[in-house]
């Protein structure tokens, strides 16, 4: 029985691996048909060479987080000031491209300028991308994705909104743990725990509700750095 239950969260974990992974393997192999076509222009070729690039640096953070995680450690990070606003804007504009693939559009709602956070950009970024694929897997024939950004006196307070059809209620309790999920053929909700970890290692806080005719709304909380 114990090497069966072994058995079992090694393929969870794989599942998990493999469902991550699709995406970014997905935009490199795309980029570099397209940059290898004949009549493709020097500039174009050179934005491809940037965009697998990145792609494949967000593989190799992917799996250190997974490696994190199965470890149960912590990796040594440091929070630096880091402008907030400047941190979304940049990450929308590169997962637009993405989400397009799907016929999702990525709406920003403008932040405020000048809001300073003690963050580890590469680690928050993974949130990010957790909770705008989950958005756009919740919506198969399309839609729209929503950020906004909301500060007030103590913090910043980021939602992702999507058109889906919300969180189910036999999931809602345990969203946020390990290898919970509910309806997604290749998912295991290692993604959501690992995006709650990140968010607690920032000393802040992650949720998620559902809007009536909307879809779901993940919201987290990030301190403001003290000055």
């Amino acid at each position: 029985m114990l090497q069966v239950e072994r058995l079992a969260i090694v393929c969870l974990f794989a599942r998990s691996i493999v469902h991550d992974l699709k995406n970014p393997l997905n935009i490199i192999s795309i980029t570099a048909e397209m940059a290898g076509m004949d009549h493709a222009a020097p500039e174009f070729r050179q934005n491809a060479q940037f965009r697998i690039r990145k792609q494949v640096e967000r593989i190799s953070d992917m799996i250190g987080e997974i490696l994190e995680f199965t470890q149960a450690t912590h990796r040594d990070f440091v929070l630096a000031p880091t402008d907030y606003g400047a941190f979304v804007e940049q990450l929308a504009e590169e997962m637009r491209p993405e989400v397009a693939l799907k016929s999702v559009e990525l709406e920003l709602e403008r932040p405020p300028a000048g809001m300073e956070l003690l963050l580890d950009p590469k680690r928050l970024r993974r949130v990010f991308e957790n909770l705008v694929h989950n958005a756009t897997d919740a919506m198969p024939e399309g839609g729209k994705i929503v950020v906004r950004v909301l500060p007030n006196q103590k913090e910043v307070v980021t939602e992702i909104e999507d058109a889906g059809s919300g969180v189910a209620p036999e999931i809602a309790d345990r969203l946020f743990e390990a290898f919970a999920t509910h309806g997604k053929a290749h998912g295991t909700g290692l993604g959501l725990s690992i995006c709650k970890r990140i968010i607690d290692d920032h000393h802040g806080w992650i949720a998620a509700r559902n809007e009536t005719g909307r879809g779901a709304v993940f919201s987290f909380g990030l301190p403001l750095s003290k000055r």
